[in-house]
């Protein structure tokens, strides 16, 4: 028997020790497919075992690191048999289709792809999630799915959902029908495994283009060209998923939903704003377990992060985080009250919305239909006994005023404010109508931030000592002589960059400049003091990260453009001391 034969081989080649194989034995005599059965009790890793089959059954093996085919070759073939039966056409040899399969035993599949094509079967192992990785890169995410609807819809609703507001009743029916459920599921999976903060769901003419945000970095996701004829009912399962008005196709709305996949929990806020050709829909997905709230993962410098922990531990006092939206500073600011979150202090937030729950922190929800807004909110909160605030945003004249009445009455205040850098938050507190004896007294420290992208651990290298030269004469900057930069691999899906970190401008206000924001100083005047004083800007933070080999100068050069006006002239990267 095949099977027994190849049960003793793993036994003695050490994948599978001799009570697996009686378990195996026994799965497969029940009815277990051999692949499903190997697969479930070899003690040893797929390729390995794969490899081992391979050999054993004389079938040529390959880990699909080489050419691959093209996407018009396999479009050729159905997509849901592709994907379900895990194949992936190679090419074409003497007449026969070579095919890539992770279950050499499944003959049926194989069999079945024989009818399809009308031609022999030629098969090659490979590892399954190697076959996944290609078949999304090449036919899309959701290919099947689409596939199956474009044949089995074929003349009835899903053909006519877009033709205007009679079409509701067979709208809503067409966003619950399995196949609508099912591409939906798949691509919010596919954007979670490829750790997008942002899903985009963009109608054009002929088309719904998907993108991800990965990394701060807009990316087009793989996504069928068949899928624009079913964009209408994949809107409106969206809308029903986040309990919003499918039959509201004018106005924009903003719904949330809760999901659980693989044992993490994932909210995603939408938001539906209506467009030329139909609705836009933008998920933003906050993944609760893979938000680190710790001070040391902020990547702060050693001056900053001292500066940072002196702030948290004051009785009283400002702290404001600055930056555009998506630079990070509400999780900037949750990790700072997660490191004095004790029995003996008590936090209040009120934000909008409430991104991440803290365990132990009061959190109020800002609702503009109830009339709760952060300055009326604000106000009821002074009145629970706070001893640490936190204000989402301050957005108007009202919520700066009643915040810097609560730092000057014995309370700890963080809040975020939307401007480019640490001392244009002054100011703008000043233009907002606060009075700069207020701003003065009240304000104690003030930090900028932004995102980097971090090079991938997988695919980094140096860059050729010739290439820093030409970059420094080109920039006509100091650079060190060592660069480093991602090639680009499957780890970063070809970007060279993995994960983020924080650049950060932090300006404690001193009593120097608490004199220049009384003399009405601008924002430039302000910047020189601090800098005399120690502050550092956003690009020179910047330079800290590349002088250790975990971003790129492309990258601080990217985030940190808008300070080329503020500080013309010759950019220098500064060389610690040993």
């Amino acid at each position: 028997m095949v099977l027994d034969v190849l049960l003793s081989k793993l036994v003695a080649g050490g994948l599978m020790d001799e009570s697996a194989a009686a378990s195996a034995r026994a799965a497969w005599e029940a009815g277990r497919p051999i692949d499903d059965t190997l697969a479930e009790f070899a003690q040893a890793d797929e390729p390995a075992r794969l490899r081992f089959v391979a050999d054993e059954l004389d079938l040529p093996w390959t880990s699909l690191d080489g050419d691959l085919p093209t996407r018009q070759f396999v479009q050729q073939y159905p997509a849901r048999i592709l994907i379900r039966h895990r194949l992936l056409p190679l090419r074409l040899e003497d007449d026969a289709l070579v095919v890539a399969t992770a279950r050499p035993f499944d003959r049926a599949a194989l069999d079945e792809m024989r009818v399809v094509c009308g031609r022999d079967i030629r098969t090659m192992v490979a590892p399954s999630a190697e076959i996944d990785r290609v078949l999304k890169q090449l036919i899309g995410v959701g290919a099947d799915t689409i596939q199956s609807m474009e044949s089995d819809r074929a003349g009835d609703e899903l053909q006519v959902i877009d033709q205007g507001p009679g079409d509701d009743v067979d709208l809503e029916s067409a966003a619950e029908d399995a196949s609508i459920v099912r591409f939906v599921n798949q691509v919010l999976t596919e954007a979670i495994s490829a750790r997008a903060t942002d899903v985009h769901f963009e109608p054009f003419e002929n088309e719904l283009r998907v993108r991800y945000r990965i990394d701060g970095v807009l990316v087009e996701a793989n996504i069928p060209a068949a899928v624009s004829r079913f964009r209408a009912a994949i809107v409106s399962r969206l809308k029903i998923l986040s309990h919003l008005d499918i039959a509201e196709k004018r106005l924009p709305q903003d719904g949330r939903i809760k999901l659980k996949i693989a044992g993490r929990e994932i909210d995603v806020r939408v938001s539906v704003i209506p467009m030329l050709h139909g609705e836009a829909v933008v998920l933003r997905i906050l993944d609760r377990g893979a938000t680190l709230f710790g001070l040391e993962h902020l990547g702060m410098g050693q001056r900053d992060a001292k500066l940072f922990h002196r702030v948290l531990n004051l009785p009283h006092g400002i702290c404001l985080v600055t930056g555009p939206t998506g630079s990070g500073k509400t999780t900037t600011l949750y990790a700072g009250l997660a490191s004095i979150n004790s029995t003996d202090v008590k936090i209040i937030t009120i934000e909008d919305p409430i991104e991440y729950q803290l365990r132990g922190v009061n959190q109020i929800q800002v609702s503009e239909k109830t009339g709760l807004t952060f300055a009326a909110g604000l106000r009821s909160i002074l009145r629970h006994d706070p001893d640490v605030v936190l204000v989402g945003e301050i957005r108007d004249r009202e919520t700066a005023s009643i915040a810097v009445q609560a730092s000057l009455t014995g309370h700890l205040v963080f809040s975020t404010l939307h401007t480019n850098d640490a001392p244009g938050a002054l100011t703008r507190l000043v233009d907002m109508g606060v009075e700069p004896y207020l701003v003065a007294s009240s304000l104690e420290l003030v930090i900028a931030q932004r995102l980097v992208r971090l090079i991938c651990d997988e695919c980094r290298r140096a860059l050729p000592i010739d290439d820093v030269r030409r970059l420094r004469d080109e920039l006509e900057m100091d650079l060190p002589d060592e660069l480093n930069v991602g090639e680009g691999c499957r780890k970063c899906q070809g970007t060279g960059y993995m994960g983020r970190a924080g650049i950060f401008e932090m300006m404690p206000v001193s009593e120097q400049i608490q004199r220049l924001v009384l003399e009405h100083a601008s924002a430039g005047q302000i910047r020189r003091v601090a800098a005399e004083q120690g502050m550092s800007s956003l690009r020179e933070d910047g330079w800290r990260l590349i002088r250790e080999g975990r971003t790129t100068l492309e990258e601080v050069l990217r985030v940190t453009k808008d300070e080329t006006a503020t500080h013309g002239g010759r950019d220098t990267i500064v060389q610690e001391a040993p």
